[in-house]
């Protein structure tokens, strides 16, 4: 039979089961213990404290173990800092790690900055010590006779931790090198000496220092094909003349257009005069009319101003017929 001290003891037993499950969950005494069995000294507080302060105890003290063995002197304080900021915790000691074995002077709060700042900072120590090759695509120039030149160039780059923090990245690195081969093979008098020497480009290009204010410090430059393109000037010239083409058929056009004008204006000019000339020579028998009338000539006159016109038709007509004689028969045929 239950008693109820039996119950009341059942009762104790899940209670303090209950307290202790809620103990290990909120207090990882797992992870303290592994702290101490690495020779990491973590109070059993602190990790509360992490508990209430929002961060997960094993994203800080897994690295902290890491750097202890490693022999990295960072303190707890700085690691949830950096966590609490957003920062990942453990790329930051892997690359403090991989800066101590490769002899590379690199501080935490310089690491934490590389990686707050975006850059993936372990990446950056291992360029630092296995430097990128960055291959552009083909970049085209033109050489001063017209010939279009196409380079491709394979960059050797090493990070500068100095200046990951602010400085530009591998586009810019890019785009610079890319300017300068524009710029190199524009400044050459003929495309033959660019593909007989394709390392004057590399030469030209790495001594403008294309690497100020970036986050990487070019080792080499080094052409990996050159290829020839179009012949631009000459495309460029048949272009100009196609153009001054148009321009002169368009000048011409308009003369003509000029001179059409001019003509039609002219006609109109022939017949307004020739209009001018019938309009005069109907005055003259109205002329003549009033000359009788008022008597200023006589009958007589009038009749031998007739005859004398009669005269000169008439030698008009023979006139005529003595030039159509001359041409014959055939040239009036042909003529005709």
């Amino acid at each position: 039979m239950i008693t109820a001290e039996m119950i009341l003891l059942l009762v104790i037993i899940a209670a303090v089961i209950i307290v202790l499950a809620v103990f290990f969950t909120f207090v990882p005494v797992m992870l303290w213990i592994s702290a101490l069995a690495a020779g990491v000294k973590v109070s059993i507080f602190t990790l509360v404290g992490m508990r209430l302060r929002r961060v997960i105890p094993s994203r800080v003290i897994n690295p902290l173990i890491k750097a202890s063995k490693a022999g990295i002197n960072v303190t707890t304080n700085q690691l949830e800092s950096h966590y609490l900021a957003g920062g990942n915790v453990d790329r930051v000691v892997n690359a403090l790690i991989a800066a101590q074995r490769a002899n590379i002077a690199l501080t935490f709060e310089r690491c934490a900055a590389i990686d707050l700042a975006g850059r993936d900072v372990l990446e950056a120590v291992q360029m630092s010590v296995n430097p990128k090759v960055i291959e552009t695509p083909f970049i085209a120039g033109v050489a001063m006779d017209g010939i279009e030149v196409k380079a491709k160039a394979r960059i050797t780059v090493r990070a500068n931790i100095e200046r990951l923090v602010g400085g530009a990245g591998e586009d810019t690195v890019i785009a610079r090198v890319g300017e300068g081969i524009v710029s190199t093979i524009g400044s050459s008098d003929d495309h033959k000496k660019v593909l007989e020497n394709p390392d004057l480009i590399s030469q030209t290009v790495l001594s403008k220092g294309l690497d100020a204010g970036t986050a990487f410090e070019i080792l080499s430059i080094d052409i990996a094909d050159v290829d020839i393109g179009k012949n631009i000037g000459a495309e460029l010239q048949t272009e100009q003349a196609e153009a001054d083409k148009k321009i002169a058929q368009a000048k011409a056009e308009e003369r003509r257009a000029m001179a059409v004008a001019n003509e039609q204006e002219m006609k109109a000019r022939v017949q307004e005069m020739r209009a001018k000339v019938v309009e005069a020579e109907a005055e003259v028998p109205l002329a003549m009319a009033e000359a009788l009338r008022d008597g200023n000539i006589g009958v007589m006159d009038y009749m031998n101003i007739r005859n004398i016109e009669a005269d000169t038709d008439m030698r008009g007509s023979i006139g005529k017929m003595s030039s159509d004689d001359k041409n014959g028969p055939g040239n009036n045929l042909r003529n005709s």
